[in-house]
């Protein structure tokens, strides 16, 4: 496990009620029964539990293979021993046990069960951690040069995602995004507007201000292939021409003239900066990212200047015979890095090494997350380990949640040749969609106007970021819009058609209630287990930082409901004992997708 995890398991430790997470106690079971009939410490988190094979007898099954080694015992042993200690340590609560080839199957008692059902509500389907933390998720990270694009929204679903998993828990986050404003590619836009715009605005074009600056980002990138090419043409190298096109001297001059203040070039900077910060909030407010903080690189870039001279006097770094200044990381599996210029001048990771400071003194964090995709990776490891040696608060807190690639079934997306997905063009492409496919299933004849847009709204945009949340960030993935919308597969619709069926069931059959004890039918049972692991996936995507966990649970939780709902019926129940206790499960089925969905961002119609 590395260190990460182990500052994330320790962060989020939760006290709640026994019936609320059974795993965990299945765990702590685990750990001290060990203990207690061999002497053998080991902690609850290297005990594995996973829900028992379906062809096997039980509920929750022990994974037995770590510890047969470390205990000098066979399988079966360790097993028998091991089970009948538990069953002791949980009585009550286990009933019996079986061994199949190293797994320790348990069967949890039916009143265990019907417990579970009758006292837990939807107000206590989670509980909150006993030590809450502070922790900054930093997320989105736009250039000022272009709209966002799919790209985005995989990390802005991320980084959203994953900030309300932790608040969950009881932790109080600040969400932060740090916009790369400043640099040759925010030139490239102003050079392009100067030459080709004749003084045109969005407004005048009727276009969002960051679509109208992305489209001259474009627009260089073009005139630039061209003067290259007829450089090229006219006996120069090809490397020659891309230092000497006219547009790229122009944008290089720009960028100095910046860098000196120059009242002209600020004046344009800001002005179309505003443009593209207008557009950037529509969009933020359509799907739902928000920030407690900006931060913007034109604000940021000289920090860390200070610490490279601390760096410099603990020995941390070393300076060269040509005055830069650099780190040794090699002991570490990593190599030489600079963190100065010879010239004076900061790079990247001392900007960023200056900015984690500010951030941590400003909010008192106790962690920082950064949402940034997986070609970071190595700067990431770098920025932690600096932070490390120079003993910054915190600085073990630092935690890269590396993303892959989004592509389209026709390969990558390149924003400087205008092919990538426009984040805004997607979200109504995806809204239209789910027009037309609701309309296709006939079922919106009863809503009014205003009911029918915020639906459709509801439905594509729960497609989509279900569909981008769904795969695992590590994992590069495809996207394909009509897939993602289909409302009978593995997708945010068919998971919001689950909810309005219960939310649907129980208009008619009323919540008001009285449960008495009832045998479990092994589907009633079946779906109790599946509700009573909702803490245990909380708190496994807040360790991993992985909200796919989350996805993967509400979409098994939707399917599991509908295969108790074909098989046995509500309404018309065998017994009113029955009745009452099917309602409750639906009660609590609605309220765990409700709160599952929303940790993703997406919302659950009441009826569809």
């Amino acid at each position: 496990m590395n260190s990460s995890k182990v500052i994330f398991i320790n962060y989020f430790c939760i006290a709640q009620p026994f019936f609320m997470n059974l795993i965990t106690n299945l765990k702590q079971s685990t750990a001290n029964c060990i203990q207690q009939l061999y002497g053998v410490q080991i902690q609850p988190e290297q005990v594995l539990v996973n829900a028992t094979k379906p062809e096997f007898e039980g509920d929750y099954t022990i994974v037995l293979f770590a510890f047969v080694k470390q205990l000098g015992k066979s399988p079966d042993t360790l097993g028998n021993e091991l089970g009948a200690a538990m069953i002791a340590d949980m009585q009550g609560v286990l009933t019996n046990y079986n061994i199949v080839k190293g797994f320790l199957n348990f069967t949890i008692s039916n009143a265990f069960w019907f417990d579970f059902i009758k006292n837990a509500t939807p107000n206590n389907l989670l509980s909150t951690t006993s030590t809450p933390k502070k922790i900054m998720v930093e997320y989105s990270s736009p250039n000022t040069n272009k709209p966002l694009h799919l790209g985005h929204l995989r990390n802005n679903f991320l980084g959203w995602s994953i900030a309300e998993i932790l608040k969950l828990q009881g932790n109080e986050v600040v969400k932060t995004c740090i916009v790369n404003d400043r640099g040759i590619h925010i030139c490239k836009s102003m050079i392009a507007w100067q030459l080709f715009a004749n003084g045109a605005t969005p407004a005048d074009t009727n276009q969002k201000g960051d679509h109208f600056v992305g489209d001259y980002y474009v627009k260089y990138n073009d005139a630039y292939k061209a003067q290259v090419a007829e450089l090229v043409a006219g006996g120069m190298t090809q490397e020659q021409a891309e230092k000497e096109a006219p547009i790229q001297k122009g944008a290089q001059e720009m960028l100095l003239k910046w860098e000196q203040g120059d009242a002209a070039t600020m004046d344009l900077w800001k002005r179309m900066n505003s443009w593209v910060y207008e557009g950037f909030d529509t969009t933020y407010k359509k799907i739902g990212s928000d920030f407690v903080k900006t931060y913007y690189e034109s604000n940021t870039y000289l920090l860390g200047k200070e610490l490279v001279e601390q760096g410099l006097n603990k020995k941390v770094f070393y300076q060269k015979e040509d005055s830069s200044v650099w780190i040794d990381l090699t002991g570490d599996g990593l190599d030489e890095k600079i963190v100065r210029r010879k010239d004076g001048t900061s790079v990247y990771i001392t900007q960023d090494i200056g900015l984690a400071q500010v951030k941590q003194k400003e909010f008192n964090t106790d962690a920082s997350i950064y949402v940034v995709g997986d070609e970071q990776n190595y700067h990431f490891k770098v920025l932690k380990l600096i932070c490390q040696k120079l003993q910054l608060p915190a600085a073990d807190g630092i935690y890269h949640l590396s993303y892959g690639m989004v592509e389209l079934p026709t390969g990558k997306m390149k924003s400087r040749e205008g092919t990538v997905v426009d984040a805004d063009d997607l979200v109504e492409a995806m809204i239209q969609i789910s027009k037309e496919k609701t309309e296709s299933l006939g079922k919106v004849s009863e809503f009014k106007e205003a009911q029918l847009t915020a639906l459709y709204n509801t439905i594509g945009l729960g497609a989509l970021k279900f569909f981008l949340l769904r795969v695992d960030p590590k994992k590069k993935m495809i996207f394909n819009p009509e897939e993602s919308i289909d409302f009978h597969g593995f997708t945010g619709p068919f998971i919001q058609y689950t909810h309005a069926r219960i939310k649907s069931i129980l208009r008619k059959t009323g919540t008001d209630i009285s449960l008495t004890v009832s045998e479990l039918l092994p589907l009633e049972k079946g779906l109790a287990i599946e509700l009573s692991n909702f803490q245990a996936v909380i708190n496994e995507a807040a360790e991993t930082l992985d909200p796919s966990k989350v996805a993967i649970y509400t979409f098994n939780l939707a399917k599991l409901f509908n295969s108790f709902y074909n098989e046995l019926s509500i309404a018309n129940a065998e017994s009113e004992d029955k009745k009452n206790l099917r309602i409750q499960l639906g009660i609590l089925t609605a309220a765990t997708l409700q709160k599952g969905m929303r940790a993703l961002g997406i919302e659950v119609p009441e009826q569809m």
